[in-house]
Order: C-alpha cells, then structure tokens, then sequence
C-alpha cells in the first residue's frame, strides 16, 4: 500500500478515517455506495468528496467504478474496522464507566477514535471484559480486523402477531436515540407487533408489555431478531 497520505504518528488523518467508516456503514445497507450518498452522511459537498475519492484511490484504500459505486479495498476494510474498534469501545466506556446517555456517547466517540492510542485502546477492552457490542447494539470489531455479519431487520417489517427481540438501533441522530430510549427499545429488549394503524399511521407494539404506538420512521431504524431466529440460535 502507499503510504504518501500518512500523518506523522503513522495513523491515516481523521478525514480519510471517516471517508472510510461512511463507506462502509452505508455498504451494510446498500450494494452500491454513491459519492452522493457519502457527501450526504458525512454532510459535506459533492465536490468534497470527488477530491477525496482520488486521494482514497492513490492510497489504494477504495476502489470505485459508476457501476458498483464505492468499495473499500481490503486494506481500505481493515482500516475502518480499525476505526468502528476504537469507535465502539469508547462509546461502550462512556456508558458504561462515566455514565453518559446514550444518546450523546456517538457523538463524543466521534472525536475519540482518532487520538486514541492502541494502548490505551486494549487498557479499555480489557478494562471492560473484551465486549463484543457497544451501547447500541452494533458489533464491536475484533482485533484482527473480523467483524460480525448479520442480517438488518427493520422493526417496521414485523407482521401483525410476530414477536422478536431488539437486535440493534441506529445511533447517528441523538434525539431519535433519546426517543427510542425512553419507548425502552434497548438491545435485548422483547417486542411483539399488533395490529397497525389504518393509512400509514403508526405502528402498535408492545414493548415489556406495554402496548404503544411507534412511528414508521422511528420503526426503520430499530433492527430486531426475530422469536424463531433467537430458538434457532439457542437451540
């Protein structure tokens, strides 16, 4: 790999880091990854990310063609593992040691992950028990780089009667993630769907037995096992 894009430290800059954790958080929902739907996630302009893509390129961390749309390259993968590592660990320490909301330790992991040593990297995952998921559901990545695969079901696509478990939910918007916690739809949390309501109204569900209404767009972003998997896996 080249190596003429490295800082000083010998990490890749926080710019690139980020370009190549956008990338591929939006390949486990998309077969092709657009610069446009990059600029959108990471908020900034097209013409940004049309620079950035060639110098991703010149480090061989991506490959790209307009027909499969943006993918990292195998080194491009282990250096965003690297990144969502550091990334999940600090979220998990945050919640977990210093008590902060869930909703805000994304955010402050954020800036974290990019001056975070390996040392003090591997003092937190032992200090924590070497965990596997963060406060969110979403898997922690391993220190080789492998990274737990599974399938996202949207909370919205359980059928009337179908009873599931609370896999994971998205993190990237505080206030969502505020809501979703005060609904009680954590990580490991049982749901069952009820009937909807009429015209694209919300969703019922009962959550810990108490039946409420979940709104669609919420409902999207919260990601379940279903009853059958979870006896299959046990079993």
């Amino acid at each position: 790999m080249k190596i003429a894009g490295r800082i000083k430290n010998g990490t890749l800059g926080e710019a690139v880091e980020d370009y190549l954790k956008a990338i591929h958080q939006l390949s486990l929902r998309s077969d092709r990854v657009t610069p446009s739907a990059v600029a959108e996630r990471l908020e900034i302009s097209s013409a940004a990310v049309t620079k950035m893509v060639k110098r991703l390129l010149e480090l061989e961390l991506i490959e790209y063609s307009r027909s499969q749309g943006l993918r990292l390259s195998r080194e491009g993968e282990r250096n965003a593992a690297r990144v969502l590592r550091t990334h999940r660990l600090m979220e998990l320490f945050l919640a977990r040691e210093l008590d902060l909301p869930w909703e805000e330790v994304h955010r402050e992991a954020e800036r974290l992950e990019h001056v975070i040593s390996a040392r003090v990297e591997e003092r937190i995952d032992a200090a924590l028990g070497h965990p596997t998921h963060d406060p969110h559901g979403h898997p922690i990545p391993r220190r080789d780089g492998r990274i737990e695969k599974a399938e996202l079901t949207p909370l919205a696509q359980l059928e009337p009667g179908e009873r599931a478990s609370v896999s994971r939910v998205a993190d990237s918007d505080p206030d969502m993630l505020r809501y979703i916690g005060e609904l009680g739809l954590f990580p490991g949390t049982p749901v069952e769907m009820l009937e909807p309501e009429p015209f694209g109204g919300s969703l019922r569900i009962r959550i810990l037995g108490v039946e409420l209404p979940v709104g669609r767009e919420l409902a999207a972003n919260v990601f379940i096992i279903r009853e059958a998997e979870l006896i299959c896996e046990d079993s």
